[in-house]
C-alpha cells in the first residue's frame, strides 16, 4: 500500500465531496486507502461519505476526540504495510496526478519524516495563512494571546516567515497540519502518528519538532501545489471556544518542551486572554 489518506471532519458537509473526489483524482498511479475519521457532525457529513463514497473507511466519533485523535485513530486503522500517511484536511482541493508527484518525490528522499507543498487559495495565489512557520518563541505567543500583533504585525514577522518565497524547495521548522505526507517509517520510530496530549491546535508543530527530534527533515517543496481553503468548519465555533482550546495547547507545548520558568508567561497571561475572547463574544451576541 503505498498512501492511506487520512480526514477528520466536523460539519464538514459543504467540502468533503469535492476533497475525497480530487484526492482519487490526485493518486492516479498509486495503491491508496482512503479514511474519514468523523467528529461528531450534526449535519450531513457521514451521510453524504456513506452514501457517496461507499468503499472510504468511515469511523463516526459520537464524542469529537479533536483533530490529532482523529488523525491518530485514522493511521491506527490503516494497512500495516502503507508506506505513507497523509493527513488531508476535508477543506482541501488536490490536483489530478500531484498525489503520484508527491510520493515519487518522497521516495527520493529519505531523510525526509513530514513534506507539505505549496498551498494557495481559490484563486490560484499563494495563501499566507498557509505558509510554514518556524518553531513558536514564548514572548511571540504570549502577543498573540494579548492581540498585540493587530496593532503591531511585525512582532511576528519572524515566526510567520513574512516574505518567504514559496517557489523554493527548502527545510522548515513547521508545515500545516492540513496537509502532511509522513513517512511511517518515522511513525513507527516515534510509536505514535500525533501525540495524544492534545486535542486541537499544536499538534502539527509538535510533530514536526519530534520529527526533527529523530533525525528526519521537515520540507516544504513546491512540486505540487494544493487549494487550502483553511479553517472552514472553525468558522462555526465562538471565538471562546477557539481561545480556549488554541491557549490550552499552547500551554500544552511549552509545557512538553521548554522549562517551567517559561511556559509559566502562558500560563499567567491564559486567562486574559480567555477573558478577551469572552468579551468579544459578549459583544457580537449584543
Amino acid at each position: 500500500m503505498d498512501l492511506s489518506i487520512i480526514t477528520v471532519t466536523w460539519n464538514s458537509e459543504e467540502q468533503i465531496s469535492t476533497q475525497l473526489k480530487s484526492a482519487r483524482q490526485g493518486a492516479v498511479n498509486l495503491d491508496i486507502e482512503q479514511h474519514v475519521i468523523d467528529n461528531g457532525s450534526k449535519d450531513n457529513t457521514v451521510d453524504i461519505v456513506k452514501k457517496q463514497f461507499p468503499d472510504v473507511h468511515l469511523i463516526v466519533n459520537k464524542v469529537g476526540k479533536g483533530f490529532g485523535g482523529g488523525n491518530r485513530q485514522g493511521a491506527e486503522a490503516s494497512s500495516p504495510d502503507v508506506r505513507y500517511y497523509l493527513f488531508l484536511n476535508p477543506d482541501m482541493k488536490v490536483e489530478k496526478g500531484s498525489l503520484d508527484t508527491f510520493v515519487a518525490w518522497m521516495d527520493k528522499h529519505p531523510d525526509v519524516g513530514i513534506a507539505s507543498p505549496k498551498l494557495i487559495d481559490e484563486h490560484g495565489k499563494l495563501n499566507m495563512d498557509a505558509t510554514p512557520r518556524r518553531f513558536p518563541r514564548v514572548w511571540e505567543q504570549v502577543a498573540v494571546i494579548l492581540k498585540i500583533p493587530h496593532v503591531f504585525p511585525a512582532v511576528l514577522h519572524k515566526y510567520m516567515m513574512k516574505g518567504i518565497d514559496a517557489d523554493i524547495e527548502q527545510d522548515v521548522d513547521t508545515v500545516r497540519g492540513s496537509f502532511m505526507l509522513m513517512r511511517k517509517e518515522m511513525v513507527d520510530k516515534l510509536g505514535w502518528s500525533w501525540d495524544p496530549r492534545y486535542f486541537i491546535w499544536y499538534e502539527d508543530v509538535d510533530i514536526c519538532r519530534e520529527a526533527k527530534r529523530l533525525g528526519y527533515r521537515v520540507v516544504h517543496t513546491p512540486i505540487i501545489s494544493a487549494t487550502d481553503y483553511i479553517g472552514q468548519s472553525f468558522k462555526k465555533r465562538d471565538t471562546l471556544w477557539k481561545q480556549k482550546n488554541f491557549t490550552k495547547s499552547m500551554l500544552t507545548y511549552f509545557k512538553k518542551w521548554e522549562p517551567w520558568y517559561m511556559w509559566m508567561w502562558i500560563a499567567l497571561f491564559r486567562p486574559v486572554g480567555i477573558a478577551m475572547a469572552w468579551g468579544s463574544d459578549m459583544f457580537h451576541k449584543k
